[in-house]
């Protein structure tokens, strides 16, 4: 029994797949059938009776237009989807290579969530470069606001903080592009809140890409139904059941929303965070490092004995493989991130396949990196990297200004040099026009700037 306990309570999703997968049909008797049938009858006739109730009307009003007109642009494939699995789709598949950029305050990734979104809607209502910028900014600062008071807990105890504050934020930025009322913004943030979810414990598979392509997917459903008079509670956000309270140790929601709209933009005063390299951006600074050491002293992974890496207060919270197996593991590897940029000296998109991962010197190398976090609990972000050389040598190096941090950001032409080789990597030519037009979006359409991206063909 205890040996079992331990089996629930450490791998709980096999146990239940062990039971469905091998549930057998003639478990049933009499009695079960009946009980089922009698949930089915209660069930549909619920339905029926409900037909007429607004809730009902205005979500066949909502799934109808959605099925006979608005459509938006996948990202990649030829051709559209409704807007809600538009924004689905390209939200995973931005999010999958964990190449998409990040925001600090937010512990996660704002434009993911937002960008999808926003797009699906503004392709298909036909909004200027300009109304997208404006409901980005949005969506941004709700995002960020959101964020100050409550996500160091929310994300520390395993919430993924892309899939739940960015749909709110998405949400936010969604309803100010289709110029909802303020009643009709609160009950989409209750709509948003209802959808709320995504958990730390999905990083390293699919399901973290599919948790960014769900919230984006969800913003649109809660925009659109309370557009069209779905409502929602007002205190959904900060009421004594609302998301604050069930998902952080709120500190001062009110507090932080105090001065929005008054104060700076924190487009330009928290910025957004552009990645260099394609995973977790808590090994951002350890990658620096290691790379600039490497250079500087002419080091090879054969060179290195022992490496310590030291981070901030919880700086390593979401590198939750020591010894990755696979390309998606190693995407929150402290390890495999020292190793591959000791070992190659870049750390690239295509150093993302489950065989680089598995090469026999990578995964030796692994017990030879210990990773550990500072006791101290500030707001600074910081790694120190010590390299022990088989020759004697201690190599240190402390990396605190990250590449491509709101700080330090990208040039334009980093920025267009990192989407140059995504596009190549799928073997398409740099799209120019679109490129130019996102860097000109008060003089362009959402549509003209889709129109402007290639196709994939299958």
């Amino acid at each position: 029994m205890s040996n079992q306990k331990h089996e629930a309570w450490s791998d709980a999703s096999l146990v239940i797949g062990r039971f469905t997968a091998g549930f057998s049909l003639e478990s049933l008797q009499a009695a079960h059938y009946a009980i089922a049938g009698r949930a089915l009858i209660d069930t549909v006739s619920c339905a029926y009776a409900g037909f007429y109730d607004k809730a009902a009307v205005i979500a066949r009003n909502y799934l109808d237009e959605r099925r006979a007109q608005l459509e938006s642009t996948l990202w990649g494939p030829k051709g559209s989807l409704p807007i809600e699995d538009a924004a689905f789709y390209n939200g995973i598949a931005g999010h999958v290579l964990d190449f998409d950029d990040v925001s600090s305050p937010m512990r996660g990734h704002p434009s993911i969530v937002i960008l999808p979104a926003l797009l699906a809607l503004a392709e298909a209502f036909d909004r200027s470069g300009a109304q997208l910028a404006a409901a980005y900014a949005v969506g941004f600062e709700v995002t960020v606001r959101l964020s100050r008071p409550m996500v160091g807990d929310h994300y520390a105890v395993g919430w993924h903080a892309t899939s739940t504050v960015g749909l709110l934020g998405a949400t936010a930025a969604c309803s100010h592009l289709l110029g909802l009322s303020p009643e009709q913004v609160a009950n989409a943030l209750g709509l948003a809140v209802a959808q709320t979810s995504g958990t730390r414990a999905n990083f390293g598979t699919m399901a973290k890409s599919f948790q960014a392509g769900h919230a984006a997917g969800c913003a649109v459903k809660a925009v659109m139904l309370a557009r069209a008079g779905f409502d929602s509670s007002p205190k959904a956000l900060n009421g004594q059941y609302g998301f604050m309270s069930l998902y952080a140790n709120e500190e001062s929601l009110l507090e932080s929303l105090d001065q929005i709209g008054a104060d700076d933009l924190e487009l330009c005063t928290s910025g957004i965070e552009i990645k260099k390299y394609p995973l977790c951006y808590a090994t951002h600074r350890t990658i620096d490092g290691i790379l600039d050491l490497r250079e500087a002293h002419r080091l090879t992974l054969g060179d290195i004995s022992q490496v310590a890496i030291t981070s901030n207060f919880r700086g390593t919270v979401p590198l939750i493989y020591s010894a990755p197996q696979t390309a998606l593991e190693a995407k929150f590897s402290m390890q495999y991130a020292v190793a591959a940029a000791l070992s190659d000296g870049y750390v690239k998109l295509g150093s993302f396949t489950d065989a680089g991962v598995l090469r026999p010197e990578i995964q030796r190398f692994f017990p030879c990196i210990s990773v550990q976090e500072s006791s101290v609990q500030d707001h600074q972000r910081w790694n120190r990297i010590v390299l022990h050389t088989k020759d004697g040598r201690c190599l240190e190096k402390e990396v605190r200004v990250l590449r491509g941090s709101a700080v330090c950001p990208l040039t334009d032409k980093e920025l267009l040099d990192k989407a140059k080789d995504c596009f190549a990597y799928v073997g398409l030519d740099s799209p120019i026009a679109f490129f130019d037009s996102a860097l000109h979006l008060n003089a362009t359409t959402v549509r003209t700037l889709i129109k402007s991206l290639p196709g994939i063909s299958s």
